[in-house]
């Protein structure tokens, strides 16, 4: 493919200036709009044609109105907000018109909350196009992903002829917090997939590697706990009051024993306790942000049960109401072999490959997968694998950044694949 690594540099370094937090990124939505209507060949959804409202995890109204006015002052082509109608992301279509296989790739498109460093070796320091969205940074490489999704796209414009079938491209928001893609599977954009491939760049791998069939990725479920007690004066009146701290407290020890399954892996970490106004206070609001993982659904769904019933005795025994919040999941996935044996094949084909290594432990969580699982459950075929990328620093770290000549090489393997698949 003749396709000139400098217009993929150009982009990565456009978006990786403007970074945006997931469910805020209107100026990058609005941005891979405008690159997809200029090659005059997909027809592009957004809003509720690819979001169901209600599966969408995690979105703060707040920082999602934040966003928006970010997006416009930076320069946003505001002729797309009708069509989000309030939600970001998007999904491009190409129809051939002859039949064929859909396949659907997906990129995700949100940022993290990391605040670039200023080091004057830093190349998008030297080179300058780091950050200027204070606080906010695209230190995961979905900067990578969004370009590698529109290099597909160039791809596609310029071979439309040569294809058939239909190809489902998804610019996912929100994939930070495993928030995103349970709304775009709820929309039934693509059920109709007869195959589906993800990926990341670098994490665990550098450049001229790739992994094709990573394993163990776990369930997860994000869940925040929320307290409501009773205020009152701690030395005057403390039998007034209804102890939310107290009750908060009292979950995390609880949460943390939960009995772990006996039939494969599961964790739960309460990272974050919120409470309390003053030390004369007895605090009437408490909030616990938490997660379980599970090797599987069905484990991760016994970790999630428990959490709620926890929740709920807590809130009887100290008298104080409560409520639960699922603000992000994610599921396990096996990659089908036949998906796995064609990106070997094309990544061998791959000049810039050295090393193709069909097994890693993932051990972690990504939402790629709810996508990929609902294109299994509907009958058909999805991968997720792993772009080897050298990197300066690791995921979510100020100094990261990554070789950005792997971007061609994600392309020629989404285009080999798209190839192989449709042609």
């Amino acid at each position: 493919m003749n396709l000139d690594l400098s217009q993929l540099t150009h982009w990565r370094r456009e978006f990786h200036r403007f970074p945006e937090i997931g469910w805020s990124e209107f100026w990058t939505t609005a941005r891979i709009a405008d690159y997809l209507e200029s090659l005059g060949c997909f027809e592009i959804l957004m809003g509720k044609q690819i979001i169901n409202p209600d599966f969408v995890r995690g979105r703060k109204q707040a920082v999602v109105d934040n966003g928006l006015v970010k997006a416009k002052a930076y320069g946003m082509n505001e002729k797309w907000l009708d069509k989000m109608e309030g939600y970001t992301g998007c999904v491009a279509v190409f129809d051939s018109g002859k039949p064929g296989k859909t396949v659907a790739l997906r990129f995700d498109i949100d940022c993290v909350n990391v605040t670039e460093t200023r080091i004057p070796t830093h190349i998008p320091n030297t080179e300058g196009f780091a950050s200027i969205n204070d606080g906010f940074m695209h230190a995961c490489g979905h900067d990578a992903h969004i370009t590698i999704g529109l290099g597909t796209a160039l791809w596609i414009a310029r071979n439309k002829d040569k294809l058939s079938g239909k190809v489902k491209i998804v610019f996912q928001p929100a994939e930070e917090g495993v928030r995103g893609a349970a709304a775009i599977a709820a929309s039934g954009v693509i059920d109709d997939a007869d195959y589906f491939a993800g990926s990341h760049i670098s994490f665990c791998a550098n450049s001229g590697t790739v992994i094709s069939n990573p394993k163990n990725f776990l369930s997860t479920s994000k869940i925040d706990i929320r307290y409501h007690g009773k205020p009152a004066h701690a030395g005057a009146a403390p039998h007034l009051g209804r102890n939310a701290l107290l009750a908060a407290a009292h979950a995390v020890t609880q949460l943390q024993g939960i009995a772990r399954h006996g039939e494969g892996m599961s964790r739960i970490n309460v990272g974050v306790l919120k409470a309390g106004e003053g030390r004369n206070v007895i605090p009437a609001e408490a909030e616990l942000q938490l997660e379980v993982r599970g090797e599987n659904k069905t484990i991760n769904e016994y970790m999630t049960e428990q959490v709620m019933q926890i929740a709920k005795g807590i809130s009887v025994s100290f008298d104080v109401s409560y409520e639960t919040e699922v603000v992000g999941e994610a599921v396990d996935m096996n990659n089908d072999e036949e998906l796995v044996q064609l990106v070997e094949e094309i990544a061998l084909q791959q000049p810039q490959i050295h090393s193709v290594n069909a097994d890693y432990a993932f051990n972690a969580s990504e939402d790629a997968t709810v996508l990929g699982r609902r294109v299994q459950e509907h009958g058909g075929k999805a991968i997720y694998f792993i772009l080897g990328a050298d990197r300066s620093a690791g995921h979510h770290e100020a100094e990261f950044d990554f070789d950005e000549t792997q971007l061609l090489t994600g392309v020629n393997i989404y285009s080999g694949l798209l190839q192989r698949l449709l042609e």
